[in-house]
């Protein structure tokens, strides 16, 4: 139960920090894109600050034994650079820069209530769907995947 109400409070405290940057608001975004034209900085200073919070947050977290919520950390194996990661990276840019959602802003911006938002939530459920479907199909050894 507690570790429930800590994913509750640690994303409503990240849904929050969305909302109050602007980067719920997908022509924020596509602005900070637009470095060609009218050029907006602040996802810039964002990240920024995200990066001046969660730095000193990793280094502290990594001195104890074990996380507050678990036995252990797990942390990702370290993968190559293959063409799957930077095909995954460009479908990401391309939609971030189409739709200016990725998808944490994008499921906060679901309590806005607009359609818009809701469309871009559903396709991007149905792509993850088919990107698990071509993956077990692989795993699997399927013919035509």
């Amino acid at each position: 139960m507690v570790r429930i109400v800590a994913a509750l409070l640690i994303g409503s405290l990240f849904g929050a920090g969305l909302a109050v940057s602007g980067m719920m608001n997908p022509g924020k975004v596509i602005g900070f894109l637009d470095v060609a034209g009218n050029w907006d900085p602040t996802l810039a200073v964002v990240m920024a600050a995200a990066l001046a919070i969660s730095a000193p947050g990793f280094h502290l977290t990594y001195r104890r034994s074990a996380p507050l919520l678990a036995g252990s950390f797990r942390n990702p194996a370290p993968a190559a650079i293959d063409v799957r990661l930077i095909g995954g990276a460009i479908l990401f840019g391309i939609g971030w820069g189409i739709a200016g959602f990725c998808p944490g802003p994008a499921i906060a911006a679901l309590s806005a209530g607009l359609w818009e938002v809701a469309l871009f939530f559903v396709a991007m459920l149905a792509g993850m769907a088919v990107y698990a479907r071509v993956a077990a199909g692989r795993e699997s050894g399927e013919p035509g995947t």
